[in-house]
């Protein structure tokens, strides 16, 4: 696997394009940008500037609130919420030996499920509505603004989930199927102005975001001009990943890694925030729905090729996945 010192930009104007040959050389490009480093810049994404604006503002505003007025929606077993500082712990990476929690608080906000929607009516796991802070200052605006920014991107990764499908040689529908409806999270996050590692280096075991890869299929993040982010290279290098003015970060997460059969990467990174002030980003996870049983795709196996993975129920892992990680989903 190359080593990679920088992470590409790639323009995914095609994505809104019927032209067959736009669209097939775009998924050229995102297979070797996503086999070689997992992460990448995407640029004329469609997403308007004010809708960022407008997402980051709601996100200052909630965490400038009272604690009483975020704990109030604090994280329910729906995963939707408040997530606290110190109450979420990588417990199950493979990259460090993380025994600290995250450096970091959030509100997170999924499918807005009705309570007489098809899903909560069966019972999916995490089907249901969201928490909203009613107390809020603004708590309508709030609401709008959230919503219209996690429906935007919503259908965005839409898009990119057919380029995905065609870099990798299959048929769209063999991906898009599953997502009906998906499994979306957006998770509004504040890092604290601290250095989380202090000046004796990471065997403090105390990170913003603790190395880590991400557990679904595509992340799509905005993120302020602070800086922090990092991706792992496959010599265990870290690189920056800063803002760049008019783009997403956009990385493949391991239920899409395993769907390729390997041919996508899901490349660790980790958030260490050392420049003295707050740091906001907001990460858009798009997921394929909780009932999916996800294993290598007929068109990336071959003699050649074997299968890699065993068959994984999409459903069954974020349970076990959540529970690790999150005080409130623990078995009482």
């Amino acid at each position: 696997m190359s080593e990679f010192t920088e992470i590409p930009v790639i323009d995914v104007a095609a994505i809104y394009d019927s032209d067959l040959d736009a669209r097939q050389k775009l998924a050229v490009e995102f297979a070797r940008a996503y086999g070689e480093t997992g992460f990448g810049y995407i640029k004329n994404h469609g997403i308007s500037r004010q809708i960022q604006e407008r997402v980051f503002a709601a996100s200052a505003r909630f965490h400038e609130a009272d604690s009483a007025v975020k704990m109030a929606v604090e994280l329910n077993r729906q995963h939707r919420g408040f997530i606290p500082i110190n109450t979420s712990t990588d417990v199950n990476s493979k990259l460090a030996d993380v025994k600290k929690p995250n450096q970091s608080e959030s509100f997170m906000v999924m499918r807005e499920d009705a309570a007489d929607a098809p899903s909560v009516l069966a019972g999916d796991y995490l089907a249901g509505p969201n928490q909203w802070p009613d107390q809020l200052n603004g708590a309508a605006d709030f609401r709008a603004d959230v919503m219209a920014y996690h429906d935007a991107l919503a259908k965005l990764a839409n898009g990119l989930l057919e380029i995905v499908a065609l870099s990798i040689g299959a048929d769209p529908e063999d991906l898009t199927k599953h997502f009906n409806p998906p499994t979306t999270w957006l998770r509004l996050l504040y890092y604290p102005p601290a250095n989380p590692l202090g000046d004796s280096g990471p065997d403090d075991n105390l990170y913003g975001s603790a190395p880590h890869t991400d557990f679904g299929c595509l992340t799509i993040l905005a993120q302020d001009d602070i800086g922090g982010l990092q991706v792992q290279t496959p010599a265990g290098n870290w690189v920056d990943a800063p803002r760049i003015e008019g783009t997403f970060v956009v990385n493949v997460g391991d239920m899409l890694h395993r769907w390729s059969n390997g041919l996508l990467r899901s490349t660790p990174h980790r958030v260490i925030n050392r420049s003295g002030r707050p740091r906001y980003s907001c990460p858009f996870f798009f997921d394929p729905h909780v009932s999916t049983d996800i294993e290598p795709l007929a068109a990336t196996v071959s003699n050649e090729r074997p299968a890699r993975f065993e068959p994984l129920n999409f459903g069954d892992f974020l349970r076990r996945e959540l529970e690790a990680g999150y005080q409130k989903h623990k078995a009482n």
